[in-house]
C-alpha cells in the first residue's frame, strides 16, 4: 500500500450466528467465527448486530458495557492478534444519565485500536400483528452521528440493521467518502424475507458501494425468528456471497479498482442534484 493508498483488492468476511443471553457463550462463538474468517484470508471481518448479548429487557442493565468493557476488549485483542480490521457488530452500550442504552458498533484496526464508533440512529419500533412486535426505543436511545472512517482498506461507513430502510443515511456516508458500508443486523424473518435483499442491493446500487451485511439467524429469545441470509453485495448490486441457514462465515473479494470503474462509467453520484444534508 504505497503512499498510504488503500489496498485495491482484499477479502471481506460476514459472520452469521445466533446470540442469546449467555454472554460468555456468545463471545466464544464470535471469537471462533472471527478466527475462521481470518483463516480464510479475510482482511476485513464483520460480526452481526448484538453479537455479544441478546436477552430480555430486565437483563439489559447487567449486560450493558462501556466501550472499554469485556466484549470490545476481547474483539480488540483478536483484531490485533489476527492483524485484521474488525467491525464488532454491535453491543449494548451504557448511556450516561439514561436508563436506556445505545446500540453501538465499533470499527477496530489491526493494532486493536478503535478507529470509529457508531451508535444506531434509527430504532426498530414495529407491530406486525400475529408475527412480530418490537419496540427498540423502549430500551435503547438513538445516536445522532453519521460515522465513516478512512482505513488502509478504503473508507468504511457504519450502520446497523433498521438503518437500512433510510437511504439518506447511506447517501450521507457516500458523500463522506464511504466505499464499503457495514450493516450488522438482526432482521426479523417476516421483514427479512420481504425486504432484506432488495434493501441491501438498493443501498449498494444507489451508492455504488460494497455492502457487507452480517446477520443473526434462527429462533431467538424473543419468540420470533431472524432471517439470516448474511451477504456481501458489490457496487453493481450483485450478491457475491450469501450465507446458508446456519452459523458460519461467507467471504468475498472487495475490489476498489472495480468500484472506481463502476463510478466512473456510470457517474450517477456526480449527477446527484438533491443531496442529503451533509451536516
Amino acid at each position: 500500500m504505497p503512499n498510504g493508498n488503500p489496498a485495491m483488492t482484499y477479502l471481506a468476511a460476514a459472520i452469521q450466528m445466533t446470540a442469546g443471553p449467555d454472554k460468555a457463550a456468545n463471545l466464544e462463538r464470535a471469537e471462533r467465527l472471527v478466527r475462521a474468517g481470518a483463516a480464510r484470508g479475510a482482511n476485513l471481518v464483520a460480526l452481526p448486530e448484538v453479537f455479544n448479548w441478546r436477552g430480555k429487557r430486565d437483563g439489559q442493565a447487567a449486560a450493558a458495557e462501556t466501550l472499554d468493557g469485556q466484549s470490545l476488549a476481547l474483539m480488540s485483542r483478536l483484531a490485533r492478534e489476527l492483524g485484521i480490521h474488525l467491525v464488532a457488530g454491535s453491543i449494548t452500550e451504557q448511556a450516561a444519565g439514561e436508563p436506556r442504552c445505545y446500540n453501538t458498533s465499533a470499527l477496530l484496526g489491526p493494532d486493536g485500536g478503535q478507529i470509529a464508533v457508531y451508535r444506531k440512529i434509527h430504532l426498530f419500533d414495529v407491530d406486525l400483528p400475529g408475527r412480530v412486535t418490537v419496540r427498540e426505543s423502549d430500551s435503547k436511545v438513538g445516536g445522532a452521528q453519521v460515522v465513516c472512517a478512512a482505513t488502509p482498506l478504503g473508507t468504511i461507513g457504519l450502520s446497523i440493521c433498521y438503518d437500512l430502510r433510510f437511504p439518506e443515511l447511506y447517501r450521507r456516508l457516500t458523500f463522506a467518502g464511504a466505499q464499503v458500508i457495514a450493516v450488522p443486523s438482526a432482521f426479523t424473518f417476516p421483514t427479512g424475507e420481504a425486504h432484506w435483499e432488495p434493501l441491501i442491493r438498493a443501498r449498494a446500487i444507489e451508492n455504488q458501494a460494497y455492502v457487507i451485511a452480517p446477520a443473526q439467524f434462527g429462533p431467538n429469545i424473543y419468540g420470533y425468528s431472524d432471517y439470516g441470509n448474511s451477504m456481501i453485495v458489490d457496487p453493481w448490486g450483485r450478491v457475491i456471497a450469501r450465507a446458508a441457514d446456519q452459523e458460519g462465515v461467507v467471504v468475498a473479494p472487495i475490489d476498489l479498482e472495480y468500484q472506481d470503474r463502476v463510478r466512473r462509467e456510470l457517474p450517477a453520484l456526480k449527477h446527484a442534484r438533491l443531496r442529503a444534508n451533509r451536516e
